[in-house]
């Protein structure tokens, strides 16, 4: 089983940025496609952002098209989520997870039952 550690985020002003990262341990991390979840007070975790195994190929939600981009770097086992022109709406415990099949051709990334191995989160707050 792999351990997720998210870092980066925080309070930050409407308008503003954050980059968020999470240090995957292991030696498979780069088998296996990555997201990104959120879950704001009282709703459902949602998809936020996805990139494979390889980091050629990218899946956003409708929400943050434009403003976020996701990004890993297999060799320091880590993926990244730099977000851009933050709104209040983007409030929420942001998590990664690592998906259930190694080196997937093709989508399923955009549901939590795809994933399997989840980090602790970590808080960000876009203050209006």
């Amino acid at each position: 089983q792999v351990q997720l550690v998210e870092s980066g985020g925080g309070l930050v002003q409407a308008g503003g940025s954050l980059r968020l990262s999470c240090a995957a341990s292991g030696r498979t991390f780069r088998l296996y496609d990555m997201g990104w979840f959120r879950q704001a007070p009282g709703k459902e975790r949602e998809f936020v952002a996805a990139v494979n195994w390889s980091g050629g190929s990218t899946d956003y939600a409708d929400s943050v098209k434009g403003r976020f981009s996701i990004s890993r770097d297999n060799a320091k086992n880590t993926v990244y989520l730099q977000m851009n022109s933050l709104n209040p709406e983007d409030t929420g415990v942001y998590y990664c997870a690592r998906n259930t099949i190694p080196m997937r051709a093709a989508g399923g990334r955009r549901k939590v039952d795809d994933y399997d191995d989840w980090g602790q989160g970590t808080q960000v707050t876009v203050s209006s």
